[in-house]
């Protein structure tokens, strides 16, 4: 075989002289007919002609349909590298483009894939009850309509994988993931962290913390083994991808030395757990506060066994392709609404008292290795094991 052809360019150059070539071929080299005064020679020798005028026909129109298609091919396969499949991305999904390296997905730079929604819907990080985060999040979306000049929708997540289909199908345009939960959305959907709830000093943050019922024998982590724990959902950082990191390094590993049930939510998980039907669960610290400050569940009823070092709470912030303008009115109302008498106050005052700005690339370090350690990947199959079917209540007897 002669030499192949190695990108477009050089189809563009060699088409063209490929046809000229074939065109300028000699149509009668070496051939010679007979041509007599008259007779059948005679008649043979026009036949001829007229074949070799139809067969030039022929190659002419041949050769030009060749260079054309190759030209036209090279064309499009020249395009391709400013199109999606050939961009920089890391782990974002193939519908995204990550040029800045700053992990998240870009904003498109074709005006026509720019979303400018009438009404803007948000969305808080599933719990136990979605309409009483509507109500706490009722003054914040109220300014949040006056800073965009748009209505705002509430949207009550029941998962975490609806919260992130909802934003990948261009359902949800703000929102307040988890964290664990964030990198999926992050990868997936196309989302967009500005923000998380903190100090003014800068403070943020809430801790894995390994509890079971004040009764239990299980005193340290090497005690968990043959024991029935709650995760959270697979994509939790606190209820399940830290636990799974790091209580291997302490000797145990969950789904071979104990056995993994997944309750759906933090709040299932330390209910479970205050109710003896699980004999511990990692949990997140700001979770089992708030419960207790609402008198949901009493502290005293727990053990804390063991507790991690600080990791970012849920993250809040906007669907990768808003306009431009309105990604910036949208940052704005986070970092710019004042907490005072609000139900957010009320709700996180003694933890939060303001959002405060980060960065994905930087603030969540931690919990995209802790999601490398364990092996996730970011497809839809995986967004598939986010899901966890509900459990059904017990009837009261």
């Amino acid at each position: 075989m002669g030499p192949r052809l190695r990108n477009t360019n050089e189809w563009v150059c060699v088409a063209p002289i490929l046809a000229v070539a074939f065109l300028k071929r000699p149509l009668t080299a070496g051939k010679k007919y007979a041509v007599n005064s008259g007779g059948p020679g005679k008649m043979e020798y026009y036949h001829q002609k007229n074949r070799e005028g139809r067969m030039d026909t022929i190659r002419f129109h041949f050769a030009v349909l060749a260079a054309t298609v190759a030209i036209a091919f090279a064309g499009i396969t020249a395009v391709a590298p400013a199109g999606a499949a050939e961009c920089a991305r890391g782990d974002l999904d193939k519908r995204y483009c990550d040029a800045n390296g700053d992990l998240v997905a870009d904003t498109p730079s074709d005006a026509s894939k720019l979303l400018d929604p009438d009404t803007l819907v948000f969305s808080y990080t599933p719990v136990e009850d979605p309409a009483v985060y509507e109500n706490v999040f009722v003054e914040f979306m109220d300014f949040l309509s006056k800073k965009t000049g748009k209505k705002v929708k509430w949207y009550g997540a029941e998962s975490y994988a609806a919260q992130i289909e909802a934003m990948r199908s261009g359902r949800l345009h703000v929102a307040g993931i988890s964290t664990g939960p964030t990198v999926f959305g992050v990868n997936l959907a196309g989302y967009v962290p500005l923000a998380i709830m903190g100090k003014s000093d800068g403070r943020f943050g809430y801790k894995l913390q390994l509890i079971t019922h004040k009764d239990s024998d299980i005193k340290e982590v090497k005690d968990l083994k043959g024991r029935k724990i709650a995760h959270v959902t697979p994509s939790s950082n606190s209820g399940n991808q830290a636990p799974r990191a790091l209580f291997k390094s302490m000797g145990v590993q969950p789904d071979v030395d104990y056995k993994v049930i997944y309750s759906g939510k933090h709040d299932n998980s330390i209910m479970g757990v205050a109710n003896k039907d699980y004999d511990a669960a990692p949990i997140a610290s700001s979770v089992l506060d708030r419960m207790h400050d609402k008198g949901v569940v009493n502290k005293n009823d727990l053990r804390i066994i063991w507790e991690s070092k600080n990791f970012p709470t849920t993250s809040y912030g906007y669907v990768y392709n808003l306009k431009p303008e309105l990604q910036k009115q949208i940052r704005e109302a986070f970092l710019t609404f004042d907490w005072t008498g609000t139900a957010l106050k009320k709700e996180f005052g003694k933890k939060s008292d303001r959002f405060i700005p980060i960065t994905f690339k930087e603030h969540w370090i931690d919990i995209r290795t802790i999601q490398k350690t364990n092996g996730v990947t970011y497809t839809d199959q995986s967004l598939k094991g986010l899901k966890v079917k509900k459990k059904k209540k017990k009837k009261k007897k």
